[in-house]
């Protein structure tokens, strides 16, 4: 990775107020601000980690993107997934590198943002949006931050089925999902990962009641509550606004035998007195 930032370059500047600024570096241009300006050729060819001043003198610190950053910078119409929400499914879904992943719902691209980076350099993300200018506003994104290459877009109803099939995870931020886990089951690996992002408590019950009597195991249901706090020694406190409810994640595994989520009971076990007594 590397630690000079080159020209085309995604940079995140943070000034004292910690306002985040993220900037695509070319040559001969130039970041304004109320603060003062910058040159793009002062960042060039320069490390990262250190602070760059403005005209005026502010001080603003130079640093690589996280994969947060770049997912909550991106050109959006729709709702985007939050990062505490989108790490959570990374974990969940066991999405890493090599892994083949569908995504139903494009939106503005920032979930698959945070997918084509997990599955890099040799998994592909599949993401299906029904609405021609929000894919193509996705496409953008994509191409914005270079994961395009790892990303392939349809632009079709996900009730018509997905193109690929024996994947490892499918992922669906649609207002329905329930009427759509015939097409997952189709496309999905046996033992794959599902998941489902949900905004209300009536959707997740919906999605419940559709998976009851299917091929799933292992259901489970999530609210993840993110709190700040101030990071001052003397006053440490709780931010004074918090991101709580953002959506429900309901996450399962495919499987063929057809069992339902519930367990097993296990079969009774004869107790016997071992020679030890």
């Amino acid at each position: 990775m590397a630690r000079v930032a080159q020209a085309g370059d995604r940079v995140l500047l943070i000034d004292r107020r910690h306002k985040r600024h993220i900037i695509t570096l070319e040559p001969g241009k130039a970041f304004h601000t109320d603060r003062g300006v910058i040159s793009h050729d002062a960042l060039i060819g320069r490390p990262y980690g250190r602070q760059v001043h403005t005209h005026l003198g502010e001080p603003f610190t130079v640093l690589r993107p996280s994969i947060a950053d770049l997912a909550k910078a991106v050109r959006r119409t729709t709702q985007i997934v939050y990062p505490k929400d989108s790490g959570y499914i990374l974990m969940r879904m066991n999405v890493g590198a090599g892994a083949r992943i569908i995504e139903g719902g494009t939106g503005s691209g920032s979930l698959t943002v945070v997918l084509a980076h997990a599955v890099m350099p040799t998994g592909h993300v599949y993401t299906y949006e029904r609405r021609p200018e929000m894919s193509a506003l996705a496409a953008r994104n994509l191409a914005k931050v270079g994961l395009d290459r790892y990303v392939t877009l349809h632009v079709r109803d996900i009730r018509d089925g997905f193109v690929e099939d024996d994947v490892d995870g499918i992922f669906l931020d649609v207002r329905e999902p329930w009427l759509y886990l015939e097409q997952v089951t189709r496309a999905l690996s046996s033992g794959g990962f599902f998941g489902a992002l949900l905004p209300t408590t009536n959707q997740v019950s919906a999605l419940l009641a559709a998976m009851h009597s299917g091929p799933w195991c292992d259901v489970d249901v999530v609210e993840l509550l993110l709190r700040r706090y101030k990071p001052n020694p003397e006053r440490l406190r709780p931010e004074d606004r918090m991101v709580a409810h953002t959506a429900f994640l309901v996450f399962a595994r495919y499987v063929i035998s057809g069992s339902s989520g519930a367990a097993p009971s296990p079969p009774p076990q004869e107790h016997t007195l071992s020679d030890g007594g």
